[in-house]
C-alpha cells in the first residue's frame, strides 16, 4: 500500500493537474462547456494512452534502443529538474500554444504525460512492478480527469495567486524527485 501511494504522488506531482488549469482555462476560455468536456476527456486519455504505452513496453522499447535503466534515470531526472525549476520560476506556460478547438496536444501531452512522467513510468515499474504502477497510473489519471473536469470551480475557488503557489510549490517537490532520481542513477553506475 505504501508503495502504491508512492507512486500514485510522484506521478501526480509530474502530471500537476492544478499547475496546468491556469494554462487549461486559458487555453479553453471561449469554448462552449460541451467543447470543453470533450477536449479534456481526449487529453486524459492521449495521456493515459502514452502513460500505458510505456507502462508495459518501455523496458522493450529501452532494450531496442540499447539504453539501460541509470541511463534513463539520470536523463528522466535531468528532465524532471528543469521542468520543476521552470515550474517554481512560472515559466512553464510560455511555452505552449494553441492547436485550434483540438487541446489533447498540448494538454494531453506534453502537459500530463510528457518526457518527466514517461522516464518516472519506467522507473516505477522497475522499482514497484507493473500492477503497482498500472494501479497508480489509473489513479493518477483519474485525479487528474476530476480536477480538470471541475477545473473553472477549482480556480474559481483557488484564484490565480493560490493557484500559482501550489504550481509553484509542486515544481519545488518535483525538483526533490528530480534529483533523487540522478542520485539513484548515478548510485547505480558506481556500483
Amino acid at each position: 500500500m505504501e508503495k502504491l501511494l508512492e507512486a500514485f504522488i510522484t506521478l501526480f506531482v509530474i502530471m500537476d493537474p492544478v499547475g496546468i488549469l491556469p494554462i487549461f482555462i486559458g487555453l479553453a476560455k471561449g469554448m462552449p462547456s460541451i467543447e470543453i468536456r470533450k477536449n479534456i476527456n481526449k487529453s486524459v486519455l492521449v495521456a493515459g494512452v502514452l502513460l500505458f504505452i510505456f507502462l508495459f513496453f518501455g523496458v522493450g522499447i529501452f532494450s531496442l534502443f540499447g539504453i539501460d535503466l541509470t541511463s534513463f534515470q539520470i536523463a528522466g531526472g535531468i528532465i524532471l529538474l528543469v521542468m520543476g525549476v521552470m515550474s517554481v520560476l512560472g515559466v512553464m506556460g510560455r511555452f505552449i500554444k494553441t492547436h485550434g478547438n483540438d487541446l489533447s496536444v498540448p494538454v494531453g501531452t506534453p502537459l500530463l504525460t510528457g518526457p518527466g512522467v514517461l522516464a518516472v513510468t519506467i522507473i516505477l515499474v522497475n522499482e514497484n512492478g507493473p500492477y503497482v504502477t498500472a494501479i497508480a497510473a489509473i489513479l493518477a489519471l483519474s485525479a487528474t480527469w476530476i480536477i480538470l473536469s471541475n477545473s473553472s470551480r477549482i480556480y474559481r475557488i483557488l484564484g490565480e495567486h493560490w493557484t500559482t503557489v501550489i504550481s509553484r510549490i509542486m515544481g519545488i517537490i518535483l525538483a526533490a524527485i528530480a534529483v533523487g532520481l540522478i542520485t539513484d542513477g548515478v548510485s547505480g553506475i558506481i556500483s
